[in-house]
């Protein structure tokens, strides 16, 4: 993969934990720097290692698909994406939460334990898991592009906390629809450059 799809890889891979920080700082109180920045920390760890895990998974099935690995790779970011897409548009407005992003918004003290941190954190990271196997067929780079994710899921989380009153009513879910698109694209970008 180029390092601009690395780039927009990472970005639609940190969209879920941006809506999930918006909701988050939309319920609290007084913006804490602090509180948003152990919240971005977390959710980049997760969000970085996850990918690894379906790196990992894909390699040993790697050596059985390899004449179509990647239309695996395709097909897996083709899925999420349009999956992504259809969440965001399910949804009925901006003030309610995409799926798997309702822990964030049960108030201030709902994410102030590490646990409750780690668990929101795994919720917004599926999607990662599976464009780490994905990855594991096309031979990309897993540690630069799991240091990526982690690194943009980490400032969109800090970011989304701190602006949240305002960009939920602003964002909404389009954050998890262009994430879904992003996707889409780099999906058929590993595809015709294989088929090129």
């Amino acid at each position: 993969m180029s390092p601009l799809s690395t780039f927009f890889l990472a970005l639609a891979m940190s969209t879920d934990a941006f809506a999930a920080a918006v909701g988050k700082g939309a319920s609290m109180s007084r913006h804490r720097w602090s509180l948003a920045l152990k919240a971005g920390l977390i959710f980049g760890c997760i969000e970085a290692m996850t990918p690894l895990l379906g790196w990992l998974l894909g390699k040993v099935a790697a050596p059985y698909v390899d004449a179509w690995d990647h239309w695996i790779a395709f097909l897996l970011l083709l899925g999420l994406g349009l999956h992504m897409v259809w969440r965001s548009l399910k949804s009925s407005g901006p003030d309610e939460p995409a799926e798997g992003t309702e822990t964030a918004g049960h108030g201030a003290t709902g994410m102030r334990t590490y646990l409750t941190l780690a668990l929101t954190g795994m919720a917004t990271s599926i999607d990662a898991l599976a464009v780490g196997v994905g990855l594991a067929f096309i031979d990309a780079d897993i540690f630069s592009t799991a240091a990526a994710i982690g690194l943009a899921t980490m400032v969109m989380v800090t970011i989304g906390m701190m602006l949240g009153r305002v960009l939920r009513g602003v964002v909404g879910t389009r954050a998890e629809l262009l994430g879904g698109v992003v996707l889409i694209v780099v999906g058929f970008g590993i595809l015709s450059t294989h088929m090129g």
